[in-house]
């Protein structure tokens, strides 16, 4: 999806870049309701409710409430002259344990281009020996963006990165304080974690959402008439926790292996206390 360099002093090395996730999202079309015939998105403007053309649209940006500054095609061109290099620019390195993970968005593997090999190798194993990140800017699709360069066993990654703005700062949030965790209760909660604490396993987890989504969409299917009973929705339970009596028991079930899904969900609902 994208060619170019990483450079760092007056090191080059040619790359491509991959997508190193996917996500395969549940995509519904609009249908009218009496035939199933798709509905179509229109391009209809405000003022007068006709629809606009793709020819007679522009791009604005907007200042203030209903009052627009229009980019055209060669703006966005003047602003991306020195950014079509195509250049991962590493500008520094720091230590991976001072970045906070909030940081970090999305990752891309970097893969060798002809030549590149050599060099590539070189910046991989420096940057794992000397457990180091280097802090780029890369451009991708027109947007300039924050990225650290790491290694990750035999590849080098790029990892799209939120500038320090883009954080939305937490001083407003009301967090409880230190005091409020008793040293009674920290204990048994760390006993908890050390019982629950097994090898790192990614194929272990499935998003359960999608597939009872998917589920469902097959047995529609399969059987298109049929009336499917509505789903109740659950009580949410009430913020009053025993927090003693739940890690208690939760440990005990760590003790004698996990328990299955339906009885965590019942155990935690006799531990909610009914609201006063």
């Amino acid at each position: 999806m994208w060619n170019g360099t990483i450079s760092f002093g007056l090191v080059t090395i040619p790359v491509a870049l991959y997508p190193a996730t996917s996500r395969e999202e549940l995509t519904f079309r609009l249908l009218r309701k009496t035939d199933h015939s798709p509905v179509n998105y229109k391009r209809v403007a405000q003022a007068d409710g006709k629809e606009v053309s793709w020819e007679e649209i522009v791009k604005g940006y907007e200042y203030e409430k209903g009052k627009f500054v229009v980019l055209k095609e060669e703006d966005f061109k003047r602003v991306d002259l020195e950014a079509a290099a195509q250049t991962i620019d590493i500008m520094d390195f720091v230590e991976v344990k001072e970045i906070n993970p909030m940081y970090f968005q999305k990752p891309y593997y970097l893969e060798p281009q002809k030549g590149g090999e050599k060099a590539y190798a070189l910046l991989r194993e420096a940057l794992k020996d000397s457990g180091k990140i280097g802090i780029a800017k890369v451009v991708i699709r027109t947007r300039e963006h924050l990225a650290g360069v790491k290694a990750q066993d035999g590849a080098i990654i790029l990892e799209i990165m939120h500038f320090g703005d883009e954080l939305v700062d937490d001083a407003s949030l009301k967090f409880p304080k230190t005091a409020h965790a008793k040293p009674r209760e920290v204990a048994m909660a760390k006993k908890l974690i050390d019982g629950m604490t097994t090898k790192w396993d990614p194929d272990k987890y499935e998003d359960e959402y999608k597939t009872q989504l998917m589920k469902m969409i097959k047995e529609k299917m399969k059987h298109p008439e049929k009336k499917h009973a509505p789903v109740k929705a659950s009580k949410k339970p009430s913020n009053i926790i025993d927090l003693m009596s739940v890690l208690e028991e939760s440990l005990s079930h760590t003790k004698k292996g996990p328990a299955p899904k339906k009885a965590k969900a019942k155990a935690a609902k006799v531990h909610h206390r009914k609201a006063a």
